[in-house]
């Protein structure tokens, strides 16, 4: 669902308060966003919402990880009807969805924090179940995905057989993409980040494992990226390229989403990004979904140069590997999953060199508004 991140060993805290700012503590700016470091909280599918309705206890939970001039990108939220594929996620298509956010949003703000909404659209990652008079969900494909272990690694989920867009209902999802941005303005985000990543729907266009179409959407390299820029487009046409960003996993196989040439599509995808000068590329590393020492072949790095906006990295970072990323140019910056997760003041853990609390996986995704949720304390609460 989200990116997320290893625990690292983090040595004793230290006293001493006037450190030297590390790498991943220096300022940034993200277009017209002066960020106050890099530390991004990544966008983390929690599962505390109702109805598709943000609920107020998400008010504390962003709060608590928001910093002045920190970036927080809000957790996938499903753009209409037809993009739900799981229980207790935000959505962002009604009016009602839009004036839960505010407070939320408002809450960042007065913060001084800068707050994203990631849209997303699972397509065949789901079930009769989630979608409008128990239709099929739809797709690239009419393939079916099997049934998955959830990144809890606990909850098996069991799907329904998609059924394949035709090609004159593509510009539809595309216009849902745009209208779900228009309300993520409404609703005062800072911007939204297009959920390009992870097996959902666009994944399943570009994506040569899944993407069976001979349409103008299937075949080519060209041809199973054109959803995703076309989105981008509408996207930035709408509310302005400066505030869109997009996630990416070129590399990642989740929801049985691989492709034959990883290396390939990521780089075509950030040349092709340039012509619309969004605001930035996040990519997960190779590393997070193959956990093996052979990834010489597999980097971002190529894609890193190629694309010319802010560059985020995410999957894998703990504290010295996150600074080693920025002091080397391997990413503008760093988007952190579980270490944010259990650790509300990461960015003041990190300046100090504090040790970390550790997460508990088995809370990632209750429904409960508070354990495994907001009562990871901060180091405030802990001195």
């Amino acid at each position: 669902m989200g990116s997320g991140v290893e625990d690292g060993q983090e040595e004793p805290h230290s006293k001493n308060h006037h450190l030297q700012p590390i790498p991943l503590l220096t300022p940034y700016n993200l277009g017209n966003f002066h960020l106050a470091h890099r530390i991004v909280l990544a966008p983390l599918t929690r599962q505390r919402s109702y109805n598709y309705v943000p609920q107020l206890h998400a008010i504390l939970y962003y709060s608590q990880r928001s910093t002045k001039g920190g970036l927080l990108i809000a957790e996938a939220t499903v753009i209409s009807e037809t993009a739900r594929g799981y229980s207790f996620t935000p959505g962002i298509w009604t009016k009602e969805q839009v004036e839960a956010w505010k407070p939320i949003v408002d809450a960042i703000h007065a913060k001084g924090g800068i707050f994203f909404c990631q849209l997303w659209h699972v397509g065949r990652v789901s079930s009769y179940d989630f979608q409008p008079s128990g239709q099929a969900p739809v797709s690239s494909t009419d393939k079916l995905l099997p049934p998955q272990i959830q990144a809890d690694g606990i909850h098996v989920h069991e799907y329904s057989p998609p059924r394949r867009l035709r090609t004159e209902e593509i510009p539809q999802i595309v216009n849902d993409f745009k209208l779900a941005a228009v309300n993520a303005v409404e609703a005062g985000f800072d911007g939204v980040e297009i959920h390009g990543a992870h097996g959902y729907i666009i994944d399943q266009f570009l994506k040569d494992q899944i993407n069976d179409r001979t349409d103008e959407y299937g075949g080519s390299l060209e041809n199973r990226c054109k959803f995703a820029l076309e989105i981008v487009e509408a996207v930035s046409n709408a509310i302005g390229a400066h505030r869109v960003g997009i996630k990416l996993s070129p590399f990642d196989n989740y929801n049985e989403s691989g492709d034959s040439n990883p290396n390939a599509l990521g780089l075509h995808l950030a040349e092709a990004l340039n012509k619309y000068n969004i605001l930035y590329c996040h990519m997960v590393e190779p590393r997070y979904w193959e956990k093996t020492e052979h990834l010489e072949d597999k980097s971002l790095l190529p894609i890193r140069k190629a694309f010319k906006g802010t560059f985020i990295a995410g999957g894998g970072y703990d504290r010295e590997g996150g600074n080693k990323a920025v002091d080397e140019n391997r990413a503008d910056l760093v988007a952190y999953g579980r270490l944010f997760l259990a650790n509300p003041d990461l960015p003041q853990r990190f300046q100090l060199n504090a040790p970390l609390n550790t997460y508990n996986r088995e809370t990632f995704y209750t429904p409960d508004p508070v354990v495994g949720y907001t009562d990871y304390p901060s180091l405030e609460t802990t001195e």
